[in-house]
């Protein structure tokens, strides 16, 4: 349970800062991007805590920060309402789940179930935007996601049914009742002006407006975006794969790369001290010389990458001299340690693609033999 806890921790912190950040590049409003943080968390975590056969923690890190991302920028950048920012969040899920793992939608009891899982995340992520932006309505936001699924489910099983694996062609008829209780129920609150006071039955101008609205909020835009999110995530599954298999690389070169880093950041600590040091007691030495740590940390950050640092300028021959050796025993540390770190994990990274090779080997068997 305690490994459960730590690993939703850390796919909120993820999916929250990414979210978050961009979120506030896109609209100042804390509102708008409460409600992207907040949907982002809760399908973020909710698809990653599902286990490896449905995407595992990276997946869902990158579905919800998607999903969290298209939400702040629809209530924030376009500043749309309700009925056209809910409605494309759920399918948009739904077609990145079923791009990344085929085999989870194959038929309409898979869609409907993968759609209400959706769905009741986020209905939990609306909440704290719900609560901290007073909405009037926010019973019925936080109720839509939920009460679409039938809907949802209905349109996304008839756009996918001739696919190959697809169990039933034709759709139960509970799905077909349920679906159609949506755009009824939404009918009557647009005619009866409950969602918008200025819209109601009072001519016919009025409803071929609704039904333009109900249209485009509960038919084009779940369809579309469950169309992008399908071909997006179906685009990226390979490319995520090929990810995935450098990670058991990475994880062998993670204590070298850390053992690089700490090398690098003692020289320039260290040079950082001897540049201070030299300036002390030789005055004039460096021009516009700065007064703190700080500064000439920054200056020998910069002469171990063999960039030129515009606020410090070496002028005097000690000064060069000692840049000079700076940069020799960087450019050494880098070409040493990186020989002898090839040359240590060498068979581990030999016995790694021995074993990818051997399970594409496996794979293309079983391809083959179906």
């Amino acid at each position: 349970m305690s490994l459960l806890i730590w690993l939703a921790v850390r796919i909120a912190a993820a999916v929250a800062l990414v979210v978050a950040t961009c979120g506030y590049a896109i609209t100042g409003n804390h509102t708008d991007v409460l409600l992207g943080a907040g949907s982002a968390v809760a399908v973020g975590v909710g698809v990653g805590l599902r286990g490896k056969s449905n995407g595992g923690p990276w997946v869902g890190i990158l579905i919800g920060s998607v999903v969290g991302i298209v939400a702040a920028f629809l209530a924030g950048a376009l500043s749309v309402g309700w009925g056209v920012i809910i409605p494309p969040l759920g399918p948009l899920a739904v077609g990145l789940i079923g791009g990344l793992d085929r085999s989870s939608l194959s038929g309409y009891r898979d869609v409907t179930r993968e759609t209400f899982f959706v769905a009741a995340l986020l209905s939990l992520g609306f909440i704290p935007a719900l609560v901290a932006g007073d909405v009037s309505m926010a019973p019925l936001v936080a109720a839509f996601p939920l009460v679409a699924v039938p809907w949802g489910a209905l349109l996304i099983g008839l756009i996918s049914r001739r696919r190959e694996g697809w169990d039933n062609v034709r759709p139960p008829r509970l799905l077909v009742l349920g679906a159609v209780a949506l755009p009824v129920l939404m009918g009557l609150l647009f005619g009866f002006g409950v969602v918008r006071e200025d819209v109601g039955l009072s001519g016919i101008a009025e409803i071929l407006w609704i039904v333009l609205i109900l249209i485009i909020s509960l038919a084009v835009l779940p369809l579309t975006a469950f169309l992008i999110g399908r071909a997006a995530a179906t685009w990226l599954r390979p490319r995520l794969d090929v990810y995935g298999q450098l990670a058991a690389y990475l994880r062998v070169m993670w204590v070298p790369i850390g053992g690089f880093a700490l090398g690098y950041l003692t020289i320039i600590f260290l040079f950082a001290g001897f540049y201070g040091t030299l300036e002390r007691f030789r005055p004039g030495s460096f021009a516009d010389a700065g007064a703190g740590l700080a500064d000439w940390v920054s200056f020998a950050f910069f002469t171990a990458l063999a960039q030129d640092y515009a606020a410090i300028v070496p002028v005097s021959a000690g000064a060069r001299m000692l840049v000079g050796f700076h940069l020799i025993l960087s450019v050494g540390w880098a070409l040493v340690l990186f020989a002898a770190v090839m040359t240590s994990i060498e068979p581990k990274l030999a016995r790694i693609a021995r074993r990818h090779a051997d399970e594409d080997a496996d794979s293309q068997t079983l391809e083959d033999s179906q």
